[in-house]
């Protein structure tokens, strides 16, 4: 199974939602909080700013998750998680996605569906790949962290200005010496 398209979705809410949550500089007010879900294809305009202390809570719920040093780390939260969750999968086929998975029925709050969507699509995201495509921004000084769904799965920065950065400063020290 590839953690492309609409997988890749719930995955990069789950790694946005923890930076905006968890990260020096985030910004975890409820415009940003909706800003996630429209960005990545949730259901935003369901989004209540009554919604935001759940979502505040879930992002710091995930975070162990990328900071995770083994994969059997990773399983023991993601498997109590699972347990915690309340989920009922069944197919749905709307636009865009097509046919597809949801996790929670559509009368869950909006929360219990971000919820179940991004740690059943985290769960298939390590069973595929393990833990090579997540963790925390290797730049000096950044605490962001990232979840790589693309092909090459080779990133280790949040964004391309931490590897840009962290790429001059080693060219710089190489020059040096």
């Amino acid at each position: 199974m590839r953690i492309t398209g609409y997988k890749s979705h719930g995955v990069a809410a789950a790694a946005a939602l923890v930076n905006a949550v968890t990260s020096t500089g985030g910004d975890d007010s409820a415009d940003a909080l909706r800003r996630i879900l429209r960005d990545n294809e949730f259901f935003w305009r369901q989004f209540r700013d009554g919604d935001a202390d759940d979502f505040r809570a879930w992002g710091r719920t995930l975070r162990p998750f990328f900071e995770a040093a083994s994969v059997e780390d990773a399983m023991a939260l993601l498997n109590g998680l699972l347990l915690q969750v309340p989920m009922h999968p069944h197919l749905a086929d709307h636009e865009p996605h097509g046919l597809h998975m949801h996790y929670a029925p559509p009368s869950s709050r909006l929360p219990d569906r971000f919820r179940a969507t991004t740690l059943m699509n985290l769960a298939e995201l390590i069973v595929e790949h393990g833990l090579t495509r997540t963790g925390v921004c290797a730049a000096d000084g950044c605490d962001r962290v990232y979840a790589d769904t693309s092909r090459a799965g080779r990133r280790r920065f949040c964004s391309e200005s931490c590897a840009n950065r962290t790429n001059v400063a080693a060219f710089r020290a190489r020059r040096r010496t």
